[in-house]
C-alpha cells in the first residue's frame, strides 16, 4: 500500500506558487494543486476502470485535516460502488447552483460583511448597483449557467457585449463584481476554478475623465434659469434646483431622507454611511435652499425619501437627474449632476473663498488630521456664511444681472 498523510500543516502553508502550477501529493489520490490563483485540494481516483477528479475545496478554507476526512469518506463511497465526483454535480446541480443563484448568496454575504479596509458594512446604495448591474448585463446571459462549467471566453463575450454598446466602464465594473463572485464560489466549493484571472487585460481601457460642468459664470446661470423652468416631477424639479445650492454628491441627495433635514435650524445631517469618506457631513442650508424643502414637504414629507421616484417607496434613479438635464438641453457632454461640484468649487475659488472652507463643504478627505479636526469644529459658521452668499450669487447669475466678487466676509483662512 502506498503511503499516505505525507504532508505537513506546516508544509501545506509554506506552499508558493513559484511560476508554473505544482502539486503536492498527501497519498491515497490526495494532492494539493498550488496555482497562480491559490491552493486547491483534489482528490484522483478511479471508478469503474475510468479516472476522475473530485475538487474538495481551497485552502486554507479546508485545512489538510478536512481534506484527508473528505479523501476518507470518498473512499468509502467507492467502495460502494458510488462516484463522489458525479454525486457532487448531482448535489450542487439540484440545489441550483446557477450563476444567478450563486451571485445572488454572493450579495447577501457582500452586503452582511464588514469590509477589512474601512471596517464597515457597504453603502446599501453600492449593492443595490452591483445587484442592477448583475440583473441588467448578467443574469439575461449566463444566469441559468451553471457556475462550474462557465469558461473565460464565455464571460469575455459577456463583457464584449457591454463594451460593443460602448459602455467601457460598465464592463469594468461588472468584470470586477465577477471576480468577487468567482472567488465566492470556489472558497465555497461551488466553483473549482476562477475563470476570470486573465479577462482584465482583455478589457478595453476605460478612459478617466472629469465630469463635465458649467464654469463661466453666465452659462450657469443661463443653466439655472433653464431649471427654474423645468416642469416634471416635484422631487425632480426640487432635486434640481437645490443641487446647485448644495452641491453634494448626487446619491448623497437623492437618498436623503426627512429626518436629516433641521429646516428651522437650516441644517443637513448626511449620515456616514452615504459619504464617500464614510464621515458624518453637515451642509448648512440657505434660505433658498430651506424654501425648496419646505415647498416639497407636502408632497413627500410623509414618505421614506425626500426625493422620492414615480414608483412609490423609491427614491430618484441615479439617471432621473441626467436625464431631466438633457430634457433642458444639456448633455452628459456639457453638464452633469456632479458637475454641480465642480462649478460651485471653481467659481468659490474665484469669488476668493478659502480653499479650506471649500473643500470642507464638499466633503473631500482632509489631509491634515488636525486641521480636519479644527474644521469640523470651528467652521460651520464660515461654511454657513458662504454657502448663503452662494445663493444669493446664484440668484444673481440666474436674474442676468452684472455681478462682482462676493468676498468672504470675516472667514479666515
Amino acid at each position: 500500500m502506498r503511503p499516505i498523510n505525507k504532508l505537513t500543516a506546516k508544509t501545506v502553508e509554506a506552499a508558493k506558487f513559484t511560476g508554473k502550477p505544482t502539486k503536492l501529493a498527501d497519498g491515497g489520490g490526495l494532492f494539493l494543486a498550488v496555482t497562480a490563483t491559490g491552493k486547491f485540494w483534489r482528490l484522483k481516483f478511479r471508478h469503474r476502470g475510468r479516472e476522475g477528479l473530485l475538487s474538495i475545496g481551497r485552502h486554507p478554507h479546508v485545512s489538510l485535516a478536512a481534506a484527508r476526512r473528505a479523501r476518507d469518506d470518498a473512499k468509502r463511497k467507492l467502495a460502494e460502488g458510488v462516484d463522489p465526483a458525479a454525486e457532487k454535480r448531482a448535489a450542487k446541480t439540484a440545489r441550483g447552483d446557477t450563476f444567478k443563484a450563486v451571485a445572488r448568496a454572493w450579495l447577501t454575504h457582500y452586503a452582511t460583511s464588514t469590509s477589512k479596509a474601512t471596517k464597515r458594512l457597504p453603502a446599501p446604495e453600492t449593492v443595490r448597483l452591483a445587484t442592477r448591474r448583475f440583473e441588467t448585463w448578467a443574469f439575461p446571459v449566463i444566469g441559468t449557467r451553471p457556475i462550474r462549467e462557465l469558461t473565460p471566453m464565455e464571460l469575455l463575450d459577456m463583457l464584449r457585449r457591454i463594451e460593443d454598446r460602448g459602455k467601457n466602464e460598465t464592463a469594468l465594473r461588472v468584470f470586477q463584481r465577477l471576480r468577487q463572485v468567482f472567488d465566492y464560489a470556489v472558497l465555497e466549493g461551488l466553483a473549482d476554478i476562477d475563470p476570470t484571472t486573465h479577462l482584465g487585460r482583455r478589457l478595453k481601457g476605460v478612459v478617466r475623465r472629469h465630469h463635465p460642468a458649467i464654469t463661466n459664470p453666465r452659462e450657469f446661470g443661463q443653466l439655472l434659469r433653464a431649471i427654474d423652468h423645468y416642469e416634471g416631477q416635484a422631487a425632480t424639479r426640487a432635486a434640481l434646483r437645490l443641487l446647485p445650492l448644495v452641491f453634494t454628491r448626487s446619491a448623497e441627495l437623492r437618498l436623503s431622507t426627512w429626518t436629516e433635514f433641521d429646516l428651522d435650524a437650516g441644517l443637513w445631517a448626511i449620515p456616514a454611511e452615504r459619504m464617500k469618506m464614510r464621515k458624518p457631513h453637515l451642509v448648512p442650508l440657505s434660505r433658498q435652499a430651506v424654501e425648496i424643502l419646505r415647498e416639497l414637504h407636502p408632497i413627500t414629507g410623509s414618505r421614506p425619501y425626500v426625493f422620492e421616484s414615480v414608483r412609490p417607496g423609491r427614491p430618484l434613479s441615479e439617471n432621473t437627474i441626467a436625464a431631466a438635464l438633457k430634457t433642458l438641453g444639456y448633455s452628459g457632454d456639457q453638464h452633469t449632476a456632479h458637475g454641480f461640484r465642480s462649478s460651485a468649487s471653481t467659481m468659490l475659488h474665484e469669488l476668493g473663498w478659502p480653499p479650506e472652507v471649500i473643500e470642507l463643504q464638499l466633503a473631500h478627505a482632509q489631509r491634515n488630521q488636525v486641521a480636519s479636526a479644527y474644521n469640523r469644529s470651528q467652521r460651520l459658521e464660515d461654511r454657513r456664511r458662504m454657502m448663503e452668499q452662494w445663493a444669493d450669487y446664484c440668484d444673481q447669475l440666474k436674474s442676468g444681472a452684472k455681478v462682482v466678487p462676493i468676498g468672504h466676509g470675516s472667514a479666515t483662512g
